[in-house]
């Protein structure tokens, strides 16, 4: 993986990000790639915040996965900062070649420089194949997440 790069997204990454949101068949149904207005608003919110890691894999200076990191400090656990990952995205031509644990491992290591102490996420009850790759990497299936949608 030495032709890998882990960096800050930026707003050019956007469409590239935005695609493999919407190839997943999860984001086929919410999201739009074809108006990018929602997610370059949605993009400087991010950078404005200091607790949020926007990061791509860029191999040969195209964007080949992403996840968003969010570093929330907290009370409990003894006043622990911990991480949390979202949106881990490998666009589906990379898949398979150890990309997505290149990524996850960037995630951790980055999540440790931050000042965590507790990496956690959340996946889909429906994504079998995600929660094997997310327990062959050493995360637990400790909880039940609960989500309401507000409109």
């Amino acid at each position: 993986m030495t032709d890998l790069t882990f960096r800050r997204a930026t707003r050019e990454d956007l469409p590239a990000i935005v695609a493999m949101l919407a190839a997943d068949s999860m984001g086929a149904g919410r999201e739009n790639p074809d108006d990018l207005t929602p997610y370059q608003a949605a993009f400087d919110r991010v950078g404005e915040d200091a607790n949020q890691h926007l990061i791509v894999a860029d191999r040969d200076g195209e964007v080949v996965g992403t996840l968003q990191l969010s570093v929330i400090h907290g009370i409990s656990r003894q006043g622990t900062t911990r991480t949390i990952v979202e949106a881990v995205r490998v666009r589906a031509d990379q898949r398979g070649g150890g990309l997505g644990t290149a990524l996850m491992e960037h995630a951790v290591a980055e999540s440790r420089r931050l000042g965590a102490s507790l990496v956690q996420l959340t996946s889909d009850q429906s994504r079998a194949d995600a929660h094997r790759f997310y327990e062959r990497l050493g995360f637990t299936g400790s909880h039940v997440g609960f989500k309401l949608q507000l409109t």
